[in-house]
This record gives structure tokens, sequence and C-alpha cells, in this order.
């Protein structure tokens, strides 16, 4: 074998295995116009943007062009609100499951809906790369079954679940 076949034999079997390990299923549709509203953090790993947060929530709606969903995650932070605005992208033949959320241009993240309640009344969302989780439920309580049935199906996913951060929503505390 020469060098060149070498070198794209070598190439071809890492995409392979970078390809293998990035897969992660979502459910089969998204009704966007279900999905939009507010949804309460339950828990999720933590991440250096949501450092010190509590009463994390995160609102969604439709752009009256279809073309993106405006995105705004908010919570509370040495007691005063905090909030970033951003955009999610729809990525095709995904059945709106795959998105891809942009807070700064150019960047972009992925935001895979892995689990989703048929009454929307909670969801699971994590990365390919496993490194984002989070657990959302449309109020700041889930039920213990559920949560731990979320937990559950992230372990088999391949997350880390001792990495779990669970969200306080004392929003009447100090932090």
């Amino acid at each position: 074998m020469n060098i060149k076949n070498y070198f794209l034999f070598i190439l071809v079997t890492l995409s392979i295995f970078s390809c293998n390990t990035k897969t992660l299923e979502t459910v089969d549709h998204v009704d966007l116009t279900r999905y939009s509203g507010n949804w309460y953090e339950i828990a999720s790993f933590p991440t250096s943007f949501q450092k010190g947060c509590s009463c994390t929530r995160a609102e969604y709606h439709l752009h009256e062009s279809g073309k993106y969903i405006q995105v705004y995650n908010s919570c509370k932070r040495k007691g005063k609100h905090a909030g970033i605005l951003g955009k999610a992208f729809v990525q095709e033949n995904s059945g709106n499951a795959k998105l891809r959320v942009q807070f700064f241009w150019p960047f972009r993240g992925d935001y895979y809906i892995i689990a989703l309640d048929p009454d929307y009344h909670y969801a699971m969302v994590g990365s390919p790369d496993r490194d984002y989780l989070w657990i959302l439920c449309r109020e700041t309580v889930l039920e213990e079954q559920v949560l731990s049935e979320l937990v559950q199906k992230a372990d088999q996913l391949g997350f880390d679940t001792g990495k779990l951060k669970f969200t306080s929503h004392d929003c009447n505390s100090e932090d």
C-alpha cells in the first residue's frame, strides 16, 4: 500500500468511526407550534454559560417567517435576571427534531430532541457528542417516575448521567 492509499484508508476509517459516535436517535416528529412556549429546566449538564443559575427556563417561538425558532434562555443569577436571545434552525429531513441553535454568530450547536411527551409536557434534549443534556418540563417540577425514566434513557443513549445537575426553582431565595 503506498502512502497516499494509506492516508486515504486512515481518513475513511476515522470518518466511519466519528460518524458512528456522533449518531443520536431523535423523536420522529416535533410539532413546532406545540413545542413553542415556556419550558423549565429540570436538570442539565452544567455549562459555563449557566454557571450560578437557578430558575432556568427557555422560551421558544416560531418566527413569523417560519424560517427559524426564536429562543430566549433565562435564569436568576446572584439575585438578578440574566438572559440571552438566539435562533434555532431546523435541520432538513429531521421531522423538526434536530435543530442548530445559534446565540453568537457564526457559531451553532446541535439541539436534538431525544424524548418528547405526547402531550408536550416534558422533553429531553441532547447533543450527538453527548456533551450537552437538558431535561425540560412545562412546570418547575417533573414527576419523579418520569424523571427517573428520562435519566435511565439518557444513560442508555450514552450520556454520563452522573454529570446531571438538578435545577433549583426556588426563585424567591438569594442564590
